[in-house]
């Protein structure tokens, strides 16, 4: 007997208002990541010398890179985010729209999986940053002390 894989999803039904929730805690989130940028910003300036001296140059180059990429996926999806907000009144204006509805529950539903998957990424990228610089900072000390001896 030969089986077939079906790829089966499992939506739940949100209500405008929880959508207009979530789209809300997005909107926090991904403005909260927009500043940690700025940080990863000065962060890396206060560190550039000590990341071109580094024997993981092409890594610390690529990790600026992706930061650089993660900086503009934030910022489309702030904007995504905002457009979908102000569209929700498609499922509260009273009319009965059934295709303009579910191409808004699709919308939405496309956003929870580009939403989960950038925050997987970045969590990532920002453990594989704060690794380098630990790795630095470790360097730097150790150097210190070899230097007070």
């Amino acid at each position: 007997m030969k089986t077939t894989k079906k790829n089966l999803a499992y939506t739940e039904w949100l209500s405008a208002e929880e959508m207009h929730t979530l789209s809300k805690e997005w909107l926090s989130e991904l403005n909260f990541i927009k500043d940690e940028h700025l940080f990863f910003e000065d962060l890396v300036t206060k560190f550039t010398s000590q990341l071109l001296a580094t024997e993981k140059f092409a890594d610390s180059k690529e990790i600026v890179d992706a930061i650089n990429r993660s900086e503009k996926y934030n910022n489309q999806l702030i904007d995504a985010v905002k457009r979908h907000e102000n569209q929700l009144y498609v499922m509260v204006d009273g009319v009965d729209q059934k295709e303009v509805e579910k191409a808004y529950t699709k919308e939405h539903q496309n956003l929870t999986v580009a939403i989960s998957d950038f925050l997987k990424e970045y969590k990532s990228l920002k453990m594989q940053l704060y690794n380098i610089i630990k790795h630095i900072r470790k360097e730097e000390k150790t150097s210190h002390l070899l230097e007070r001896e």
